[in-house]
């Protein structure tokens, strides 16, 4: 579908704009094998990336249950952020063609994440694109509703002082891809995160994204930059 040219562009964080996605599922599949939980890589993909923090503790407890007939272990997620958080400060990186897409936007910029907002701002810090996007800097935190609501996106939109209609989101996970559309947003999927498995293009075009790509420098082409 074709794309008109928007005044903001909205983008998720993990996965789309730093590479972390990929090491929160590492570290989540590893700890999850230990204590006995193991699903395939396509299976997990689709089933909990993008899903809300206590959503997906609430499912790999019914999981646990079920399959091991026992209590999941309530120091899990201490456990699990005792795993990624040294990881992510050694190893992440920002998805490659980022600085030649921020360059060429004329218009405004958000970052619309569903992290914590301490942990986005960590993170921008950390690959570099902090000050690109300062102070247009929006988690979950500051709205009522989570993704796949519109509640962030609309924030960020509202900040920015551009209509919805106006602005268009960058996701690689369905709830984020389904938040854009209930804004009333363009909306492209993104796939070039290292966690990507074969399905994700697929589910983000059934989840309603006007398009989908593998970089940015596709988005760059897709608004003719």
């Amino acid at each position: 579908m074709p794309l008109s040219k928007p005044q903001a562009i909205l983008f998720d964080n993990d996965g789309v704009l730093a590479d972390s996605e990929v090491i929160h599922v590492q570290c989540e599949r590893e700890l999850l094998a230990e204590i006995g939980l193991d699903y395939a890589y396509e299976d997990y993909m689709s089933r909990f990336v993008g899903m809300p923090t206590p959503a997906f503790l609430s499912a790999l407890a019914v999981d646990h249950e079920a399959r091991l007939d026992a209590p999941f272990p309530e120091d899990f997620h201490d456990r699990l952020k005792a795993r990624v958080w040294p990881r992510i400060d050694a190893e992440l990186q920002p998805l490659p063609g980022i600085p030649d897409l921020l360059d060429a936007f004329d218009g405004a910029m958000a970052v619309a994440s569903s992290a914590h907002l301490f942990r986005l701002r960590h993170k921008l810090t950390l690959t570099g694109m902090l000050d690109w996007f300062e102070p247009h800097i929006y988690s979950a935190d500051m709205v009522e509703h989570r993704k796949p609501a519109p509640d962030l996106f609309l924030h960020a939109a509202a900040q920015l002082g551009v209509a919805p209609e106006h602005c268009l989101v960058i996701e690689d996970s369905v709830n984020g891809v389904k938040a854009g559309r209930a804004a009333g947003m363009q909306v492209i999927g993104f796939t070039g995160g290292g966690h990507a498995d074969t399905g994700l293009g697929a589910r983000l075009e059934a989840a309603g994204a006007h398009a989908v790509v593998a970089g940015h420098g596709e988005v760059r082409g897709l608004l003719g930059s």
